[in-house]
Order: structure tokens, then C-alpha cells, then sequence
């Protein structure tokens, strides 16, 4: 066996309608074909591939599980923060010292931690 790639990310939710405003509707993943499922769910797309599985599930508290965050490569650093300002997401944003690439950290309608990397050729906002 030998390991290719990531394949996707799953996240649990109480709320399909706020997650997929976050991930749609502020992060720009597209909603797409997905089996069906005995639970409510969406396949989210990126770049055509199905690379965050949202399942619906009674979340009885807000907890993150042993996964830290999930971590998205992207592009045009200065309009994505312009988009989560105006969707009022909070958010942090710094360099690695040693790479320069930009890592912004916000999180999802249900506190999963995501972190959008960015190429240290951007210029910052």
C-alpha cells in the first residue's frame, strides 16, 4: 500500500445551512453530487474533487475531536480576508518564519479549526 493524497475531510454539523453558507457561501468550495445517505449531509468541491464531506449529526456539545484542523491551499489572500471581514468570521492571520507562507486561521459555524494557506508571493492586506 502506498499513501497518494489526501482523499477528503469529514465534518460533523447540527446546522447545514450555516456550514454551508461558511463553506460555500465564504470559502468558495462548490456543493456537489453525493450519494445517498441514510443522514442528511453535502460533498463539497474544490478544483472538481469532493474534498469536504459535511455529515448532519446531533451534536450534544461543541467538541473538536482529536483532528486540530483541517487546511485548505489558496489564492488572493487580500480578497479572502475583504470576504470573511464582510461575513463578520474572526480570524487570525501570520507568516511562517521559515517559509514566508501566509496562514490564516478562522473557524467553522461549528468550531472546527480551519487554516487557509497562502503563497508567500501575496501581498498581505
Amino acid at each position: 500500500m502506498a499513501i497518494t493524497g489526501m482523499n477528503h475531510f469529514n465534518v460533523l454539523t447540527d446546522d447545514i445551512d450555516a456550514t454551508r453558507r461558511f463553506y460555500c457561501g465564504v470559502l468558495g468550495l462548490v456543493e456537489g453530487d453525493r450519494p445517498k445517505f441514510s443522514f442528511d449531509g453535502l460533498w463539497l468541491y474544490a478544483g472538481g474533487h469532493p474534498i469536504l464531506h459535511i455529515s448532519a449529526r446531533e451534536l450534544s456539545q461543541k467538541v473538536e475531536g482529536v483532528i486540530d484542523h483541517i487546511a485548505f491551499s489558496c489564492t488572493d489572500l487580500r480578497a479572502t480576508v475583504a470576504r470573511l471581514e464582510q461575513n463578520g468570521v474572526k480570524f487570525s492571520l501570520g507568516r511562517q518564519v521559515s517559509t514566508g507562507i501566509w496562514q490564516l486561521f478562522c473557524r467553522d459555524p461549528m468550531g472546527a479549526r480551519v487554516e487557509l494557506d497562502f503563497d508567500p508571493s501575496e501581498t498581505g492586506p
